[in-house]
């Protein structure tokens, strides 16, 4: 594939052309181109619903909107054939490839390209393979994608253009293939960052960000892609952006995470119930930027203790967010202060991986530490 790209603040002019054999052809061309409650009601009265894991639930998501938008787009490295994650799969062949096409090895040129689709009026979704190779793109997201609205004094937006890209730890990725760089972009404002945690969530929540006006970067773990398993509608649904999932109530201690950690996190509160008598309360927190603050003060000023956990390293991780605003908030409700569980500040590592991650024993380790502080 061939992507010639000119791109300005106003507009942008481009030719793709695909290579197949000895063919070449245009793919496109710039001149001719509910809340959570009422949307499983729905779901349920629907009854059509399959068990999918989150791969395949995002893959749903997207065939959703490609079947009900012809002016969705997705591109990226690899989603002609599905990804190598197999979220894009059958696409191109059910839309076509002047609507599903891959692009060079290159997150600038990505990115710029989506910048300019999603500024004509296309509902764009670009993927970036990996979290770890957002970087290169860092520039366009941050000073134009989350700015676009305001310098231009809301006569231009990108609120059609949704991010989507791996995020966190799988096992044996090591330092470039494991990051979770949420708070990058969280101090950029003009975006929302979405992480989902399991593969209804991801279906629901995705189809939300689609459809939001606003630009949207939206993680997906990667060790969830096969690992998490759920009923899901075939039919479309939203959930709502900037709302946390209470997924347990507890009346000790909140327990507060986000992507992956939220199965640990259970396994954690499960632990401490049978074996210490704690009753933990534990919250998903699935949109980071809006962060659901109302939801967790609550819970903290009900529990009087807040453990935050998140796999990227503490310093400055977005648990430090989190934790100077309840602090603020429910000082005087406090039995003990507040906790990180967080990655270490170095480089991620690879043989010593389960040393650097979060999980349910050092979890249950700090709780009872905190249950002890008062």
């Amino acid at each position: 594939m061939y992507i010639y790209i000119y791109l300005s603040t106003k507009s942008i002019c481009y030719h793709v052309a695909h290579i197949e054999g000895n063919k070449h052809f245009l793919l496109y061309d710039s001149a001719s181109a509910s809340d959570s409650a009422s949307a499983s009601a729905s779901a349920s009265a629907s009854g059509n619903k399959k068990r999918m894991n989150m791969f395949t639930a995002i893959n749903s998501a997207m065939h959703n909107v490609f079947e009900t938008d012809n002016k969705a787009i997705l591109l990226g490295e690899d989603v002609a054939f599905g990804g190598v994650f197999r979220c894009s799969l059958d696409l191109r062949n059910k839309y076509g490839d002047k609507r599903v096409f891959n692009t060079p090895l290159c997150e600038q040129g990505i990115i710029g390209f989506a910048i300019g689709l999603a500024e004509n009026g296309f509902t764009t979704i670009a993927e970036i393979q990996f979290g770890d190779y957002i970087f290169p793109a860092f520039d366009q997201i941050v000073n134009d994608v989350c700015k676009y609205r305001y310098r231009s004094g809301s006569s231009f937006d990108l609120g059609n253009l949704t991010i989507r890209s791996t995020w966190g730890a799988v096992g044996h990725g090591g330092l470039y293939h494991s990051q979770s760089p949420e708070a990058f972009f969280a101090h950029a404002s003009g975006i929302k960052i979405i992480i989902p945690s399991d593969a209804y969530k991801a279906k629901g929540l995705l189809i939300s960000a689609i459809k939001d006006k606003n630009p949207c970067l939206f993680f997906e773990p990667k060790a969830l892609y096969r690992a998490s398993i759920s009923d899901v509608p075939v039919e479309a649904y939203e959930l709502p952006l900037g709302k946390a999932d209470i997924i347990k109530q507890g009346s000790d201690i909140t327990l507060l995470t986000w992507g992956s950690l939220v199965h640990k996190i259970k396994t954690a509160a499960d632990i401490l119930s049978e074996k210490h008598g704690i009753d933990c309360e534990v919250i998903d927190l699935q949109t980071i930027i809006p962060w659901d603050v109302e939801t967790v003060q609550q819970s903290v000023k009900k529990t009087g203790r807040l453990l935050i956990s998140h796999e990227a390293q503490m310093t400055n991780g977005f648990g430090a967010e989190i934790a100077a605003k309840i602090q603020e908030r429910c000082f005087f409700d406090l039995h003990a202060p507040i906790k990180r569980v967080c990655g270490y500040d170095t480089p991620f590592p690879h043989v010593y991986e389960p040393f650097y991650m979060p999980d349910e024993h050092k979890i249950v380790y700090e709780v009872q530490k905190m249950m002890d502080a008062e």
